[in-house]
Order: structure tokens, then sequence, then C-alpha cells
């Protein structure tokens, strides 16, 4: 049986797990290959501390080799109590840790360098991580969805990079990866303005991938692209990530990794062979039962009267 994990500042929703002979040894509450990770301080509008970060760090390392999650979604708590939020960016009436001295900049470049280690660790997971924004995504928050894959918005969200009207700046990497995302002029603008912009201007940016309006269409949407991503190709899923997050930081380096990433994904995953054999695969058209006619005589608009279809595949993940 899988040992239950105890979280203080999140609430982890996990699909159904498995073993080699098919029996169940985790009951599932996610309908899809996925999990799912809610920052839970509602009261503080899901405000982050080094101890919030550090334990969304350690759920995706948990994550990370379990076989029954292919992606991951992170986002704030269904159950608002105030307004609704992904998260407003730092609890700046507990920062540091009390052992730093925030008069002593070394201190503080210690914090920071602690910080960026698991923002990287989002950055890096070997998974399709998903930000699912309903609310505001402000300071650290916004910077959280930089290092997830696919920004999924609800129409009611806005994003923000508002430390400069505290004297700070957003150190989380929020200028390095705003930038590389939507641009220096834009990035610039966000950051030294500290602008609220809303879901539809990042929709528009390019920042934003899909939007919805907030509840049941919101919902839906984020299920139907996690469930996707969870049955999908995961090798390659795995090559598509690495490729675009890093190599595109240096060209060349990138066409390398899609080379190696080729011989991964076709010559070594079980994905491939069941994605081209699925291609040449007929199956018994399931809409006309295989008779190409419906029941009131009409061609089936499904197979287009050819009785058969081609398979879809039907991967495995690693």
């Amino acid at each position: 049986m899988f040992e239950e994990t105890k979280f203080e500042y999140l609430k982890i929703e996990w699909p159904q797990a498995v073993d080699e002979q098919g029996n169940v040894i985790r009951e599932g509450t996610v309908d899809g290959n996925y999990a799912v990770i809610s920052i839970n301080r509602p009261d503080k509008l899901n405000a982050l501390t080094d101890d919030v970060v550090a334990e969304i760090s350690r759920a995706l390392r948990l994550m990370e080799w379990d076989s029954s999650i292919r992606a991951a979604v992170l986002r704030g708590t269904k159950e608002i109590t105030k307004k609704p939020s992904f998260s407003v960016g730092a609890d700046l009436a507990a920062m540091f840790d009390k052992r730093l001295k925030p008069n002593v900049p070394m201190h503080m470049s210690q914090a920071m360098r602690i910080r960026h280690r698991d923002y990287d660790e989002l950055e890096q997971f070997t998974k399709p991580l998903i930000a699912a924004v309903d609310g505001f995504a402000l300071g650290g928050g916004c910077e959280l969805t930089l290092c997830c894959d696919i920004v999924i918005a609800s129409d009611r969200s806005v994003f923000g990079l508002p430390e400069i009207n505290r004297g700070i700046f957003p150190a989380n990497g929020g200028i390095t990866r705003m930038a590389a995302r939507i641009g220096v002029n834009r990035a610039m603008r966000m950051a030294m303005f500290g602008e609220h912009i809303d879901a539809k201007t990042m929709l528009n940016w390019g920042y934003v991938s899909w939007m919805a309006p907030a509840g049941e269409e919101f919902e839906k949407l984020v299920h139907e692209k996690a469930k996707w991503l969870g049955n999908a190709a995961t090798t390659s899923l795995f090559v598509i990530k690495k490729c675009v997050k890093f190599g595109t930081r240096y060209p060349q380096l990138g066409l390398m990794m899609e080379q190696f990433g080729f011989g991964i994904t076709f010559g070594g995953s079980f994905d491939a062979k069941e994605g081209i054999a699925a291609f040449n695969r007929k199956i018994k058209c399931p809409a006309c039962g295989g008779k190409g006619k419906l029941e009131d005589g009409s061609t089936c608009k499904n197979c287009g009267g050819r009785r058969k279809i081609k398979d879809t595949p039907h991967f495995k993940g690693f």
C-alpha cells in the first residue's frame, strides 16, 4: 500500500494506482492519469512561504517516479474564503527563516538561492505541469506559473509582478523567465510598473494557453487538458519539454537535443511503436458497429460507410 504523505499547506488529489497484477494499491479521486496539487491557504489568498514552496517541490518529487501519474496540475484551493486566488505571492509576514537577517545582504542572497532551488525543481519536473489559475497570480504566485508548462486561466484571473510597489523586484526567476515567455518589453512593463494584467491580455500575449469562464467551464477545461496529457506519449512529452524549455536558450544545443531525443523516443520507447502501429491499425467503427450504416439506414458519418477506422494509440507511459 502507498504510505500516506502528510502536507500542511497543500491538498493532493491522486489518481488510482495498481500493481503489476492489476490490484488496486491506492484508491484515486482523479479520473485520469494525473494528480492535482492545491495550495491550501485560502485565508491568506494562498500566499507563499518557504515551507509552502518546499512542500510543492516535495509533492512533485513523490510524483516523479509514480507510474500512475503522467501529468500534474498546480492550482489554488477550490475552497475560497475571501477572493479566488492561485497565489498572491510571498507572505510578507513570514518571508524568511528566522535565522536569516534581512539587513545582511549575504543572508538575503542565501534565502533567494533556496527559493530558486525549489522553483528550478518545479521547472525541471519531468512530466507535464499545468498551472490552473483562477483569480490572483501575483508576485511569487505568478512566478510559480512561469515554472509550469501550460497555463490555463479563468476569465476572472489577473497576473502581475507588483514587487516594485514594495521596493523590491521579482527575484524568484520572474524577470528572466517572463522575458523569455512574453518578450523583453512586456516583461519590463510588468516588472517596472507592477500592473495587474487580465487573463485575456495574457492570452493575447501568448502566455495563457487557454481561457474559460470561471466555474464549471474552467474546471472542465483543466480536467480535459490534464487528462489528455495523462494519456499521451509520456517519453515524447518529456523530450518536448526539455527541448522547448532549455534547448531554445541555445539553438544549436536545442537542435542537438532534438537529435538525441528522437533516438530516445523512436528507438527506445513503447509509445513510438504503439503510435505507429495504431496509425496502420484498423478497428471496427464503434459508432455503427462496423456496419457502415446507422439504424435509420443513413451512412455512418464517423467512418463514412467504410466500416473500419484507424485505431487510436494506447500509450502506457514510461
